[in-house]
């Protein structure tokens, strides 16, 4: 089979949630298939691009520099395009004649974000295959949600209707539409044909589970964070615990630590390490080992976002008892209390993660129960299933 992947940067190093999918999925399908790859070459990716080279065989590789950030003359840009900002950032003339050029000898073209979409040949009579990362109009639209500005307010929900028709209009053009549960259900609830749907999940590190159980009494008192710290749906949820849980949690333990993993912090979230007592920046780490076994409880305040959570499901391979939101757990089948915490407000966060630094056989059962459930959602089982639906297409 021959297969034109379609991605928006270079998918290496797998050192984030979607960055890790797209990987794996190139990686896998390099083995399997002629692999051709497309992408722009952005924010440093050129720094990585030799190692990838020796990682995957590929059957042909295009890339152009481009990196458009999400600016107000961007934006407007976007308007006069008629189209979302997103689409608009991810548009090269060159990459649209090479997959023109490409397109009338491939099987399927995969499309790993909706943006991608732009790309499809009017005159393509082959099958399309759209992965959503994300719902992304829901993204947008939670934001706007949260946003106290009007004028913000407005822009976001204008957003989010813009990215929402895009979605459904390349939706209507695959053949095949990977999403996770949750995603599937709020497109579907648009008008995109269930039909075509199928479930897709982002993993994370699932050779954690071969990992040895952690240990409540190898375990600091203290709490752990990793993510990206220039997406803003992770700078959120940080600034929103720090400024409404912090203090009281400090006071209920004044010993209390909460390292934030990731490299570089956005300038909001270094002030309040600087202002605040307790909090320790680790930067960038490369072996996560370092970190999961010696903090007692991690933590993923999201307020808004869409799509399975990484950082979730690599806490629940490893055993970390975690304490969240229902944000942070769409599109996993989690029960609250038994495989972790899903919290209302920072009453319920503080109450959550106080009782899991304290109750030594709480904290045992949870991490045991999350551990167990993680063994449904590992790569292997995701990519035959994958496998299977690309072959049922041809």
């Amino acid at each position: 089979m021959r297969i034109l992947f379609l991605t928006t940067q270079l998918p290496y190093p797998p050192q984030s949630g979607g960055l890790i999918k797209s990987w794996n999925l190139v990686d896998h399908w390099s083995k399997k298939h002629e692999l051709l790859l497309i992408h722009p070459l952005k924010n440093g990716d050129s720094d990585y691009l030799e190692e990838f080279k020796t990682k995957v065989t590929l059957k042909e590789h295009f890339y152009v520099p481009l990196d458009r950030s999400r600016t107000p003359f961007n934006l407007l840009r976007s308007y006069l395009k008629h189209a979302s900002l997103n689409v608009y950032r991810n548009f090269h003339q060159s990459i649209k004649e090479k997959v023109q050029a490409l397109s009338t000898s491939v099987d399927i073209i995969f499309l790993d974000h909706y943006e991608l979409g732009q790309y499809i040949p009017g005159s393509y009579m082959g099958k399309v295959v759209l992965h959503e990362h994300n719902a992304e109009f829901i993204m947008w639209k939670r934001l706007a949600e949260l946003e106290k500005n009007p004028i913000k307010k407005l822009l976001l929900n204008i957003e989010s209707g813009r990215i929402l028709k895009a979605e459904k209009t390349y939706a209507g053009r695959a053949d095949l539409v990977l999403a996770a549960p949750n995603d599937i259900d709020e497109l579907c609830s648009q008008g995109v044909d269930r039909k075509k749907m199928r479930k897709t999940y982002h993993l994370g590190e699932d050779f954690m589970l071969d990992a040895a159980p952690m240990q409540f009494e190898k375990t600091k008192k203290s709490l752990l964070y990793i993510g990206t710290l220039t997406w803003e749906a992770n700078v959120d949820g940080l600034i929103w615990f720090i400024d409404n849980c912090w203090t009281e949690l400090r006071s209920r333990n004044p010993d209390l630590i909460l390292s934030i993993v990731g490299k570089n912090p956005d300038e909001r979230i270094i002030q309040l390490a600087e202002d605040n007592e307790g909090i320790e920046l680790r930067g960038f780490v490369r072996d996560l080992e370092d970190c999961y076994p010696i903090h007692r409880v991690f933590i993923v305040p999201l307020r808004f976002g869409s799509g399975i959570k990484v950082k979730i499901l690599n806490a629940l391979y490893r055993g970390i008892p975690t304490v969240t939101t229902a944000i942070g757990t769409e599109g996993l089948e989690t029960i609250d209390g038994k495989h972790l915490f899903e919290c209302t407000g920072a009453e319920d966060f503080i109450d959550k993660v106080d009782v899991l630094l304290k109750d030594k056989e709480l904290w045992r059962s949870m991490s045991d129960a999350s551990r167990e459930l993680s063994r449904k959602y590992t790569w292997k089982s995701l990519l035959a299933e994958h496998d299977s639906q690309l072959e049922s297409l041809i």
